[in-house]
Formats: structure tokens, C-alpha cells, sequence
């Protein structure tokens, strides 16, 4: 970064002198007036504003060359309105201000952390590290990175570390707890089929966090897409729903399928499964008994969407941002009481980014959720006349559901 503010006060921020004057001189013209002074102030040494503005734009993030004294922006890239930054020709930020102040009354270079809105309406603030470096006793440049996504990554890196810390631990400190039960209770036949059941149901938990894990650190590989081909849509949609049926009846929850046929994608064809089966297992884990989930798939041109609706218990809304990290859950103890590991959203995230899809959410906090992957597809689908076939329902060897 030193290197980077040395060349563009090197190379150019010097000769903005010149402009400097410039603008003091012609205070009272209109701003395209003294823009075109500029310009006849640089054009002899062989640098226009234009000029300036591309050695700015070359800088990483956000670069403005503000006057000290008025306050007022000389130049600015383009990155530094985008972040809201610079507006109507003024520092639009409190904190970058008195920093420029400050380094103009002590010469010395400046840097800071600083948080601001993003524009325009987003919720989410942008994280910027700001540094404010004098280049004459009038002129101060403005170097802005946004860094909100280093930290949040970092964030959720150490969260991810954590939470599987302790979802491992948890498996095996109770498998630890229950086999010195099980040898207690040696004479007693029953308690010891009660703890073995619970050793069971623990080993499980476990077997199913470490396959998540095998399952993400592959979808995150060199190439996940090694074996891609024509994967058809219909198989996936039944084969995932056939892997859930049993766990679906258990509960009286009632699994229709419906939309269009035939829709077709390049891909893996079990990482496309893995992905419906787990936002299929959600929505039954987070649904009440004697409900009804909902899946289908809608074709348009170029990509097709797959929705599973289901009529739970919703997300609330500050949760929506996160649903997808790795091991973050909404309702911790709900999770945990149905064995999720909090991996499975992020797996499904990343197997639609492997095929060159997305992922969304709609949710109202209890009424229910909707989860659409939207993915490429290739040849041509068929339109569905509207029939729908539950979780029962046979699949003809075209791909069609019985109606």
C-alpha cells in the first residue's frame, strides 16, 4: 500500500498542485469552468483529470484527493462513491473527515477502521480500513479497502472451528459417558439396552457430522466438478424424496411433488441429490407433525428452479444473512434435539455454486419457508399440466410421476 500511495503522489498527485491553484484562483466560475482550467494546468506536463482519474482507479478500493482546507473533493475514484463515500463533491463520512483534519494539522499518516451504511437501503454495514496520508500542506489522499469481507470470512472461520469443536465433543464425551454407564449397569439388561440405544443414537450424530465434513471439504476441492454430466432433473427430485419417505411418514408429514419434467443439467448428479435430500430433511426436522412440504420445479429459459416450501416454524428475519455459513443455526436446541450438524444449508450453498446456480430463502417466522435453487439447464424441458404425485408416487421410466 506505501509503494501504492508513493507512486500516485509521485506520479501524479504532485502535479494536482497545480489544480489546487487552479481552484483558488477561479472560486467564483461554475465547476465545469474550473475543471476545464485544470485540465490546461496538467495538459502541459502531459496529464489531464481524466488522467488522474485512471491513476486512481488503478489504486485497490476507494482513492479521493481531497482539499484540506475546504473540504472539498478534488478527485475521487469511482469505487469511492459506489461505497458512499464521497457525495456532492464532500467527504460524506464523519470519521474520514476528522481524519483528514487531523492529518492536515499534523502531517503525519493516519489509519483507521471505519463502518459505515452500505447504499443504497442494504441492511448490512461495510467495514473499510482507511488510510489519510498528507501530500502537500493543502492536498491529503484518501485510501479506502473494504475489508467486510475479510472479516466476515474470519468471523466464520472461527465459528466454524468452534461450533465443530464442540459438536464433536458433545457425540463423544457422551458416548464416553454412556459406555461407563453401560459397564455399571452390566447386571442389568435393560438399563443396559437403554444405554446402548442412547450410544446409538450418539455415534450416529457423529457418523453424520463427520460425513458433512467429508462432504463439504470435498464440494470445496480442487475440482468438484471432475465427473459433471447430463444429469436429469426428475431422478434427482425422486431419488431425494425416496431417501426421505421414511422419515417424512414417521412424522405424518405429507411430501408433493410437482412442476415441470424433463428439465436437464450439466453437473454431478449425487451432489444435486445431496442438495434436495438435505433442504428436504430440513424442512422436515423445522415442520410440525401432520403437515405438508411441498416440491417443485419450474423451467424457464436457460435455468430451472427447484422450491421446497414446507409450512414450519419459519426463520426469523435476522437470521436469514447467516442461514447458509457452515454450522450456524437459527434454533440451537431444535437442532440439535433432530441430530442436524448445521452443515447441511452450506452444502447445498456450495453444490450450487459448483453447477453455476444459487440459492435464496423466503421465510416468515411461523408460517413456513421456501428454499429455490436456481440452476443452468440444458435441451429442451416439458411443461407440467399441473398434476402433483406424493411421496408414495412411482416414477415411470421416462421420468414422469404417476398422477
Amino acid at each position: 500500500m506505501a509503494i501504492i500511495v508513493g507512486l500516485v503522489i509521485g506520479v501524479g498527485v504532485g502535479l494536482l498542485v497545480g489544480i489546487l491553484g487552479a481552484r483558488a484562483a477561479h472560486g467564483s466560475r461554475g465547476i465545469q469552468a474550473q475543471r476545464e482550467s485544470e485540465v490546461s494546468e496538467l495538459q502541459p506536463r502531459g496529464l489531464s483529470i481524466a488522467d488522474i482519474q485512471r491513476l486512481l482507479t488503478g489504486v485497490p478500493g476507494a482513492a479521493v484527493l481531497v482539499d484540506a482546507k475546504t473540504g472539498r473533493v478534488l478527485v475521487a475514484s469511482s469505487d469511492s462513491f459506489a461505497m458512499g463515500l464521497v457525495a456532492r463533491e464532500k467527504i460524506a463520512v464523519e470519521q474520514v473527515s476528522s481524519m483528514i483534519n487531523a492529518v492536515h494539522r499534523s502531517a503525519g499518516l493516519r489509519e483507521q477502521t471505519v463502518e459505515l451504511p452500505r447504499p443504497p437501503y442494504a441492511t448490512r454495514r461495510i467495514e473499510l480500513l482507511v488510510r489519510v496520508a498528507p501530500v502537500n500542506e493543502t492536498i491529503v489522499l484518501v485510501i479506502a479497502e473494504d475489508i467486510s469481507g475479510t472479516r466476515r470470512i474470519e468471523d466464520v472461520r472461527r465459528d466454524f472451528v468452534a461450533n465443530v469443536s464442540h459438536e464433536l465433543k458433545t457425540p463423544v464425551g457422551a458416548l464416553s459417558l454412556l459406555s461407563e454407564a453401560v459397564l455399571e449397569a452390566a447386571d442389568e439388561p435393560d438399563e443396559v439396552r437403554h444405554f446402548a440405544g442412547r450410544m446409538r443414537i450418539e455415534s450416529a450424530r457423529l457418523a453424520h457430522l463427520v460425513t458433512d465434513l467429508v462432504d463439504l471439504s470435498r464440494l470445496q476441492g480442487d475440482d468438484p466438478m471432475q465427473y459433471a454430466q447430463e444429469v436429469d432433473i426428475d431422478s434427482v427430485l425422486h431419488e431425494a424424496v425416496d431417501s426421505m419417505r421414511t422419515t417424512a411418514q414417521a412424522r405424518g408429514i405429507d411430501i408433493t411433488v410437482g412442476g415441470d419434467h424433463h428439465a436437464k443439467v450439466f453437473g454431478v448428479e449425487g451432489q444435486l441429490v445431496t442438495a434436495v435430500r438435505n433442504l428436504l430433511a430440513n424442512a422436515v426436522a423445522y415442520s410440525a407433525e401432520q403437515t405438508r412440504i411441498s416440491l417443485g420445479c419450474r423451467v424457464a429459459p436457460g435455468h430451472c428452479e427447484i422450491t421446497v416450501t414446507d409450512q414450519g416454524m419459519g426463520i426469523r428475519s435476522g437470521g436469514l444473512d447467516r442461514i447458509f455459513e457452515r454450522v450456524y443455526r437459527v434454533e440451537q436446541a431444535r437442532s440439535r434435539e433432530t441430530g442436524g450438524t448445521g452443515l447441511g444449508l452450506s452444502i447445498v450453498k456450495h453444490v450450487c455454486q459448483n453447477h453455476g446456480g444459487s440459492v435464496s430463502v423466503w421465510s416468515v417466522e411461523g408460517e413456513g419457508s421456501t428454499f429455490t435453487l436456481r440452476l443452468p439447464t440444458v435441451g429442451r424441458a416439458i411443461p407440467n399440466n399441473g398434476s402433483k404425485a406424493n411421496v408414495d408416487s412411482e416414477y415411470l421410466e421416462e421420468g414422469e410421476p404417476v398422477t
